[in-house]
């Protein structure tokens, strides 16, 4: 049976996040939900470095729990980093059941550019069913267009599809 797909709002998306998740939904083929979670961000503020552990707001996601098999991903609207990078988009258990991606640096005004809100959405989709490919035991893919390729800067994401290759869904047996 193919999990269903939790995506958590721990930001001000709103009605925002229900068009994200119908269409992460039609790019994964699984039933999505969207609800608002409370996190704990300040608990996961590093001073020193002006951003967000993202790590501890994974671990966070993992003790709100959920019904065996399902995939859950917060939805966050700060910066998110990992010790050893400047920034992540998001950060997923691989294999597991959580993920989290921000809103962040996803949106044009961290740039310097004007907001973009249906562009916004676009990558926020992106990111969504990168980390929760993780969750479903993907690895980063070589397929230029692959939604599971590595994404380092956000115009790398601009140039993925919502969906994964044929190699990843075979992968997934879809």
């Amino acid at each position: 049976m193919p999990p269903a797909v939790r995506i958590l709002s721990a930001a001000g998306g709103g009605p925002r996040l229900a068009g994200v998740g119908r269409a992460v939904a039609g790019a994964l083929g699984l039933p999505v939900r969207v609800e608002k979670v409370r996190l704990d961000l300040p608990g996961a503020f590093d001073r020193s470095r002006q951003q967000y552990h993202s790590t501890a707001l994974l671990a966070q996601v993992l003790e709100l729990g959920g019904p065996e098999g399902e995939k859950r991903v917060a939805v966050v609207d700060v910066d998110l980093y990992i010790p050893v990078l400047t920034y992540v988009f998001g950060e997923a258990q691989l294999s597991g059941s959580a993920a989290i991606v921000s809103s962040f640096r996803l949106a044009n005004p961290s740039y310097g550019l004007p907001r973009d809100d249906r562009l916004l959405d676009q990558r926020l989709v992106k990111e969504i069913v990168h980390e929760l490919g993780h969750t479903l035991g993907l690895y980063h893919c070589r397929q230029f267009e692959c939604v599971m390729r590595s994404s380092t800067y956000v115009e790398e994401i601009d140039f993925k599809r919502e969906t994964f290759c044929a190699s990843c869904r075979a992968q997934l047996g879809w």
